[in-house]
């Protein structure tokens, strides 16, 4: 059986993006043809959460709605090291448990995060949607693995925009940073695009 899960915001006892994290699980269970599906915001009542600070409620689901949750105190990470690496036939579109070909990628790199490149195409990170900063303003890349939920957050509100970014192109860009449930905006994680080890030119991405 399938395990999914979903990883959401919880700051000073507040739910975030919560229309968006049910959509994604409802949608889940519609792919998979099973009827109904889990109620977050009544598993997050249940929980009676009543710490101050910010938070990662983590959802482990089965498609018999089955559920596990953790409740994990959460810090956003600096990340000092990124690589590029291909993979070709990497499919992400659910938000699986699962993380078995990611942890691979990861360990054959020799980053501390990993970029991930599918047919010449930027997607994600090992955790996270990607964007990249030209002049002013903030584009993700339209060939995502995963549409996360601050990533459509970002869109509808018109703070980002989409665009292809790849090979070719991403040294057009200047900076980039990190963004998913738990990580909206930030100046403090900003990065410069060299921070990428393995831009084109620098030396032979990383094919898996």
């Amino acid at each position: 059986m399938s395990q999914f899960i979903e990883s959401i915001k919880i700051e000073d006892q507040e739910i975030f993006l919560l229309e968006l994290h049910q959509k994604r699980i409802n949608q889940t269970f519609a792919h998979f043809g099973k009827e109904g599906s889990i109620d977050v915001a009544k598993i997050f009542k249940n929980l009676e959460h009543d710490e101050d600070g910010l938070f990662k409620l983590r959802l482990s689901y089965d498609l018999d709605k089955r559920v596990r949750t953790m409740m994990i105190p959460y810090a956003i990470p600096e990340i000092h090291s990124f690589q590029l690496v291909e993979n070709n036939s990497f499919d992400y579109s659910f938000k699986f448990e699962d993380r078995k070909e990611l942890d691979k990628m990861k360990m054959k790199s020799k980053a501390e995060e990993i970029i991930i490149v599918k047919n010449n195409h930027i997607t994600d990170t090992s955790f996270s949607n990607i964007l990249f900063l030209k002049g002013k303003d903030w584009f993700t890349p339209a060939t995502y693995l995963l549409n996360g939920v601050q990533r459509q957050n970002l869109l509808k509100n018109k703070k980002i925009k989409e665009t292809e970014i790849t090979l070719q192109n991403i040294k057009q860009f200047s900076h980039f940073q990190l963004i998913n449930a738990m990580n909206d905006f930030d100046d403090m994680f900003i990065y410069p695009i060299d921070r990428i080890t393995n831009l084109p030119g620098n030396e032979e991405y990383l094919d898996l």
